[in-house]
Protein backbone atom coordinates (compact mmCIF):
# COMPACT_ATOMS: atom_id res chain seq x y z
CA UNK A 1 0.00 0.00 0.00
CA UNK A 2 1.66 3.60 -0.83
CA UNK A 3 2.53 5.81 1.75
CA UNK A 4 -0.10 8.57 2.21
CA UNK A 5 0.65 12.31 0.63
CA UNK A 6 1.60 14.83 3.13
CA UNK A 7 -0.58 17.17 4.15
CA UNK A 8 -1.23 20.61 2.48
CA UNK A 9 0.30 22.02 6.15
CA UNK A 10 3.08 19.63 6.20
CA UNK A 11 4.13 20.64 2.56
CA UNK A 12 3.85 24.53 4.25
CA UNK A 13 5.95 23.56 6.76
CA UNK A 14 8.70 21.78 4.78
CA UNK A 15 9.05 24.91 2.80
CA UNK A 16 8.85 27.45 5.56
CA UNK A 17 12.49 24.91 7.24
CA UNK A 18 14.09 24.99 3.66
CA UNK A 19 14.14 28.81 3.32
CA UNK A 20 15.01 29.32 6.65
CA UNK A 21 17.82 27.25 6.20
CA UNK A 22 18.58 29.49 3.44
CA UNK A 23 18.35 32.74 4.95
CA UNK A 24 20.52 31.20 8.03
CA UNK A 25 23.16 30.35 5.20
CA UNK A 26 22.95 33.32 3.33
CA UNK A 27 23.53 35.36 6.46
CA UNK A 28 26.44 33.87 7.63
CA UNK A 29 27.82 34.28 4.12
CA UNK A 30 26.93 38.20 4.22
CA UNK A 31 28.61 37.92 7.88
CA UNK A 32 31.83 36.60 6.50
CA UNK A 33 32.30 38.79 4.01
CA UNK A 34 32.12 42.05 5.87
CA UNK A 35 35.10 40.54 8.18
CA UNK A 36 38.64 41.83 6.65
CA UNK A 37 40.94 38.59 5.95
CA UNK A 38 44.36 38.86 4.99
CA UNK A 39 45.13 37.34 1.85
CA UNK A 40 48.23 35.34 1.66
CA UNK A 41 51.59 36.57 0.32
CA UNK A 42 52.65 35.23 -3.25
CA UNK A 43 54.80 31.40 -2.60
CA UNK A 44 58.13 31.67 -4.17
CA UNK A 45 59.25 28.30 -3.52
CA UNK A 46 61.34 29.50 -0.44
CA UNK A 47 61.36 26.87 2.52
CA UNK A 48 60.83 29.97 5.23
CA UNK A 49 57.54 30.51 3.27
CA UNK A 50 55.87 27.31 3.48
CA UNK A 51 54.38 27.43 7.01
CA UNK A 52 53.14 31.49 6.79
CA UNK A 53 51.94 30.83 3.28
CA UNK A 54 49.85 27.69 4.04
CA UNK A 55 48.61 28.89 7.40
CA UNK A 56 47.55 32.14 5.73
CA UNK A 57 45.53 30.79 3.04
CA UNK A 58 44.05 28.31 4.96
CA UNK A 59 42.24 30.99 7.28
CA UNK A 60 41.30 32.83 4.34
CA UNK A 61 39.79 29.66 2.61
CA UNK A 62 37.66 29.23 6.15
CA UNK A 63 36.33 32.78 6.59
CA UNK A 64 35.56 33.57 2.92
CA UNK A 65 35.59 30.41 0.45
CA UNK A 66 33.70 28.15 2.51
CA UNK A 67 31.10 27.92 0.04
CA UNK A 68 33.13 26.98 -2.87
CA UNK A 69 34.02 23.73 -4.44
CA UNK A 70 37.21 22.17 -4.14
CA UNK A 71 38.17 22.69 -7.66
CA UNK A 72 38.02 26.60 -7.23
CA UNK A 73 39.55 26.66 -3.75
CA UNK A 74 42.34 24.76 -5.28
CA UNK A 75 42.64 26.94 -8.27
CA UNK A 76 42.62 30.28 -6.03
CA UNK A 77 45.61 28.71 -3.72
CA UNK A 78 47.70 27.85 -6.92
CA UNK A 79 46.95 31.39 -8.48
CA UNK A 80 49.29 32.30 -5.24
CA UNK A 81 52.02 30.34 -6.31
CA UNK A 82 54.31 32.15 -8.79
CA UNK A 83 58.00 32.44 -10.03
CA UNK A 84 61.09 30.65 -10.17
CA UNK A 85 61.25 27.10 -10.39
CA UNK A 86 57.46 27.32 -8.40
CA UNK A 87 56.26 28.36 -11.15
CA UNK A 88 57.64 25.21 -13.48
CA UNK A 89 56.16 23.00 -10.69
CA UNK A 90 52.57 25.18 -11.00
CA UNK A 91 52.26 24.13 -14.46
CA UNK A 92 53.16 20.54 -14.23
CA UNK A 93 50.47 20.11 -11.63
CA UNK A 94 48.19 22.04 -13.50
CA UNK A 95 48.16 19.76 -16.86
CA UNK A 96 48.33 16.57 -13.86
CA UNK A 97 45.00 18.71 -12.87
CA UNK A 98 43.70 19.22 -16.50
CA UNK A 99 44.72 15.25 -17.66
CA UNK A 100 42.91 13.52 -14.35
CA UNK A 101 46.43 12.00 -13.33
CA UNK A 102 46.40 14.24 -10.07
CA UNK A 103 45.35 12.90 -6.41
CA UNK A 104 45.33 16.86 -5.74
CA UNK A 105 41.16 17.34 -5.49
CA UNK A 106 40.65 19.07 -2.39
CA UNK A 107 42.83 22.21 -0.96
CA UNK A 108 44.45 19.90 2.10
CA UNK A 109 45.84 17.87 0.06
CA UNK A 110 47.05 20.54 -1.90
CA UNK A 111 48.86 21.56 0.94
CA UNK A 112 50.48 18.77 2.23
CA UNK A 113 51.78 18.71 -1.00
CA UNK A 114 53.30 22.31 -1.06
CA UNK A 115 54.85 21.08 2.46
CA UNK A 116 55.80 18.03 1.07
CA UNK A 117 58.21 19.35 -2.09
CA UNK A 118 59.45 22.03 -0.24
CA UNK A 119 59.11 22.04 3.35
CA UNK A 120 59.07 19.86 6.15
CA UNK A 121 62.36 18.04 6.17
CA UNK A 122 64.36 20.96 4.12
CA UNK A 123 62.70 22.97 7.23
CA UNK A 124 64.48 20.69 10.26
CA UNK A 125 67.22 21.06 8.21
CA UNK A 126 67.03 24.86 8.49
CA UNK A 127 66.14 24.99 12.15
CA UNK A 128 69.26 22.83 12.66
CA UNK A 129 71.37 25.10 11.09
CA UNK A 130 70.13 28.43 12.66
CA UNK A 131 70.14 26.81 16.57
CA UNK A 132 74.01 25.92 15.61
CA UNK A 133 74.60 29.18 14.75
CA UNK A 134 72.17 32.05 17.07
CA UNK A 135 74.28 33.68 19.31
CA UNK A 136 73.01 36.10 22.28
CA UNK A 137 75.42 38.85 21.13
CA UNK A 138 74.32 42.90 22.14
CA UNK A 139 70.98 41.49 23.05
CA UNK A 140 69.48 41.23 26.67
CA UNK A 141 68.89 37.10 27.66
CA UNK A 142 65.44 37.19 27.60
CA UNK A 143 65.64 38.22 23.99
CA UNK A 144 67.98 35.31 23.25
CA UNK A 145 66.12 32.94 25.05
CA UNK A 146 62.53 33.80 23.15
CA UNK A 147 64.41 33.44 19.55
CA UNK A 148 65.89 30.37 20.76
CA UNK A 149 62.61 28.56 21.94
CA UNK A 150 61.35 30.17 18.94
CA UNK A 151 64.04 28.13 16.54
CA UNK A 152 63.70 24.84 18.07
CA UNK A 153 60.38 23.75 17.56
CA UNK A 154 60.62 21.99 14.81
CA UNK A 155 64.13 20.91 15.13
CA UNK A 156 65.16 17.49 16.47
CA UNK A 157 67.23 18.91 19.36
CA UNK A 158 66.70 17.78 23.03
CA UNK A 159 68.36 16.89 25.86
CA UNK A 160 72.41 17.49 26.62
CA UNK A 161 72.49 18.67 22.83
CA UNK A 162 69.94 21.16 23.36
CA UNK A 163 71.74 22.58 26.50
CA UNK A 164 74.99 22.80 24.81
CA UNK A 165 73.76 24.59 21.86
CA UNK A 166 71.84 27.01 24.38
CA UNK A 167 75.17 27.37 26.39
CA UNK A 168 77.55 28.34 23.47
CA UNK A 169 75.56 31.05 22.19
CA UNK A 170 75.31 33.11 25.49
CA UNK A 171 77.55 36.06 25.75
CA UNK A 172 80.87 34.99 27.52
CA UNK A 173 80.05 36.69 30.99
CA UNK A 174 77.26 34.93 31.39
CA UNK A 175 78.40 31.55 30.63
CA UNK A 176 81.49 31.97 33.10
CA UNK A 177 79.00 32.74 36.06
CA UNK A 178 76.75 29.87 35.18
CA UNK A 179 79.77 27.19 35.05
CA UNK A 180 80.42 29.15 38.51
CA UNK A 181 77.27 27.61 39.88
CA UNK A 182 77.27 25.08 42.42
CA UNK A 183 73.73 23.58 42.02
CA UNK A 184 73.34 21.69 39.21
CA UNK A 185 70.95 22.14 36.35
CA UNK A 186 69.75 19.30 34.34
CA UNK A 187 66.89 20.47 31.88
CA UNK A 188 67.24 23.22 29.08
CA UNK A 189 64.14 25.22 31.30
CA UNK A 190 66.37 25.57 34.64
CA UNK A 191 69.67 26.60 32.00
CA UNK A 192 67.10 29.45 30.58
CA UNK A 193 65.47 30.80 33.88
CA UNK A 194 69.17 31.45 35.39
CA UNK A 195 70.64 32.36 33.01
CA UNK A 196 67.74 35.42 32.49
CA UNK A 197 68.27 36.51 35.84
CA UNK A 198 72.44 36.64 35.90
CA UNK A 199 72.10 38.56 33.23
CA UNK A 200 69.04 40.91 34.70
CA UNK A 201 71.18 40.81 38.00
CA UNK A 202 74.21 42.19 35.97
CA UNK A 203 72.02 44.70 33.93
CA UNK A 204 70.54 46.44 37.07
CA UNK A 205 74.13 46.48 38.68
CA UNK A 206 75.67 48.11 35.79
CA UNK A 207 72.66 50.59 35.70
CA UNK A 208 72.84 51.09 39.33
CA UNK A 209 76.74 52.34 39.08
CA UNK A 210 75.94 54.53 36.45
CA UNK A 211 73.57 56.16 38.02
CA UNK A 212 75.22 56.62 41.16
CA UNK A 213 78.57 57.67 39.51
CA UNK A 214 80.34 55.04 41.53
CA UNK A 215 84.38 55.87 41.77
CA UNK A 216 86.72 52.77 42.46
CA UNK A 217 90.10 53.95 43.77
CA UNK A 218 93.20 52.10 42.59
CA UNK A 219 94.77 49.97 44.58
CA UNK A 220 97.06 51.95 47.23
CA UNK A 221 96.07 55.44 45.91
CA UNK A 222 93.94 58.07 47.71
CA UNK A 223 90.21 59.36 46.67
CA UNK A 224 91.00 63.20 46.66
CA UNK A 225 87.47 65.69 47.14
CA UNK A 226 87.19 68.77 45.99
CA UNK A 227 88.23 70.97 48.35
CA UNK A 228 88.57 70.59 51.98
CA UNK A 229 91.42 68.19 53.04
CA UNK A 230 92.34 64.48 52.97
CA UNK A 231 95.62 62.32 54.81
CA UNK A 232 97.50 60.91 51.80
CA UNK A 233 100.27 58.61 52.54
CA UNK A 234 102.87 58.42 55.30
CA UNK A 235 99.67 60.30 57.15
CA UNK A 236 100.79 63.80 56.02
CA UNK A 237 97.52 66.33 55.58
CA UNK A 238 97.56 68.14 52.37
CA UNK A 239 95.04 70.74 51.72
CA UNK A 240 93.01 71.75 48.48
CA UNK A 241 91.24 74.40 47.67
CA UNK A 242 89.39 75.18 44.27
CA UNK A 243 87.33 72.70 42.07
CA UNK A 244 89.47 73.20 39.10
CA UNK A 245 92.13 75.54 39.81
CA UNK A 246 94.05 76.77 42.38
CA UNK A 247 96.66 74.20 43.83
CA UNK A 248 97.54 72.28 47.48
CA UNK A 249 98.95 73.23 50.39
CA UNK A 250 101.06 70.23 52.06
CA UNK A 251 102.95 71.45 54.85
CA UNK A 252 102.95 74.98 54.11
CA UNK A 253 104.72 74.57 50.69
CA UNK A 254 102.43 75.56 47.52
CA UNK A 255 102.21 72.70 44.72
CA UNK A 256 101.37 73.40 41.59
CA UNK A 257 98.09 73.05 39.60
CA UNK A 258 96.83 68.88 39.37
CA UNK A 259 100.35 68.15 40.80
CA UNK A 260 101.40 65.24 42.66
CA UNK A 261 105.02 64.71 44.37
CA UNK A 262 105.99 61.52 43.98
CA UNK A 263 108.13 61.54 47.38
CA UNK A 264 107.95 64.01 50.12
CA UNK A 265 108.98 66.99 50.57
CA UNK A 266 112.65 68.33 50.30
CA UNK A 267 114.40 70.16 53.30
CA UNK A 268 116.11 72.99 52.34
CA UNK A 269 118.70 72.84 54.91
CA UNK A 270 119.03 68.84 54.47
CA UNK A 271 122.23 67.87 53.32
CA UNK A 272 122.75 67.30 49.45
CA UNK A 273 123.58 63.56 48.84
CA UNK A 274 123.97 64.13 44.98
CA UNK A 275 126.15 67.51 45.54
CA UNK A 276 129.14 68.00 43.02
CA UNK A 277 127.05 66.41 40.11
CA UNK A 278 126.13 69.43 37.89
CA UNK A 279 127.40 72.10 40.45
CA UNK A 280 128.44 74.17 37.59
CA UNK A 281 124.69 74.53 37.00
CA UNK A 282 123.02 78.02 37.75
CA UNK A 283 119.40 78.25 38.32
CA UNK A 284 118.02 81.05 36.31
CA UNK A 285 114.90 81.38 38.89
CA UNK A 286 117.20 82.18 42.05
CA UNK A 287 120.76 82.47 40.47
CA UNK A 288 122.32 79.95 43.00
CA UNK A 289 124.17 77.17 41.68
CA UNK A 290 124.14 73.62 41.32
CA UNK A 291 120.47 72.73 40.05
CA UNK A 292 117.91 74.08 37.92
CA UNK A 293 115.11 76.59 37.30
CA UNK A 294 112.41 73.31 37.10
CA UNK A 295 113.89 72.25 40.64
CA UNK A 296 114.57 75.43 42.04
CA UNK A 297 113.18 74.70 45.90
CA UNK A 298 112.53 78.56 46.24
CA UNK A 299 110.44 78.88 43.09
CA UNK A 300 107.54 77.11 44.31
CA UNK A 301 107.73 78.30 48.35
CA UNK A 302 105.32 79.88 50.06
CA UNK A 303 106.18 83.04 52.01
CA UNK A 304 103.92 83.58 54.61
CA UNK A 305 105.71 87.30 55.91
CA UNK A 306 108.55 88.72 54.86
CA UNK A 307 110.77 90.79 57.18
CA UNK A 308 113.11 94.00 55.83
CA UNK A 309 116.46 92.04 56.94
CA UNK A 310 115.49 89.05 54.84
CA UNK A 311 114.21 91.02 52.19
CA UNK A 312 117.87 92.72 51.99
CA UNK A 313 119.76 89.92 52.34
CA UNK A 314 118.26 88.19 49.91
CA UNK A 315 119.08 91.14 47.42
CA UNK A 316 122.74 90.83 48.43
CA UNK A 317 122.70 93.36 51.56
CA UNK A 318 121.02 96.38 49.49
Amino acid sequence: MPAPLPSHEEQLLAIIVTLQQQINTMLLHQQGSRIEVARPQVFSGKMEEVSTFINVARLYIRMKMMEEAATTQVAWVLSYVQGGVVEAWKDNLLDELAKGESEVDTVEKLFTKIRNDFGETSEEERKIEQLRTIEQGGRTCNEYVQEFKKVTRGSSYEGRPLIKEFKRGLSGAIRRKLAEAEEPLSTIGEWQERAVRLDRNQRQSRAEERMLGRNVARPGGNVQPKGGSYRGRGGQITQRWGDNGGGYRRGGDMLNRGGYQSGPQRDPNAIDVDRGIGEDRKCYYCGKFGHMAQNCWNRNKVRVAETPQESAKENGGQ
